[in-house]
């Protein structure tokens, strides 16, 4: 598995397709497009196999010393192998060394699979957002690591 930053158009046919396998309110196109414009702030990588097939991405935000994690999945086909993992470890390395020195997310109070994940890498909870997702309505739990430097 090899992980690289999305660099094209054509590459978000496949994101768009586990976008839209994972979430109940997915981005669309013209929403990741327009991460695309955003250079130096919108960052997007993609985990691919061997045969370059996309089996799952991160997307964050970098602003000043922060990283903001918006999107991590991985293809239904290809869960529970490490993925996640292998992203978001990634992507928090890469926030670092862009100088961000902690990060944050959301995620669905049900989501355990996902805050599982985030907690084994450091997250911890600071607050709740009310019925701040859709479809269905569900508290998100903000999540913080403050830390980056800590690998």
């Amino acid at each position: 598995m090899t992980i690289e930053p999305l660099a094209s158009p054509q590459d978000l046919d496949a994101v768009l397709a586990i976008e839209t396998a994972s979430f109940t309110s997915p981005w669309t196109r013209e929403m990741y497009l327009a991460e695309l414009q955003n250079v130096g702030v919108s960052f997007c990588y993609l985990a691919r196999d061997d045969a370059r097939r996309v089996l799952g991405f991160c997307s964050f935000w970098r602003i000043l010393d922060e990283l903001h994690v918006n999107n991590l999945a991985v293809d239904p086909v290809w869960r529970r192998r490490g993925i996640a993992s292998a992203l978001l470890t990634f992507v928090l390395n890469e926030g670092a060394r862009l100088g961000a020195r902690r990060a944050t997310l959301e995620v669905r109070r049900s989501n355990d699979i996902a805050r599982h994940l985030y907690e084994r890498l450091g997250f911890s909870t600071a607050g709740v957002r009310r019925a701040y997702y859709s479809n269905p309505v569900e508290d998100a739990l903000v999540l913080w690591r403050e830390d980056l430097s800590t690998g």
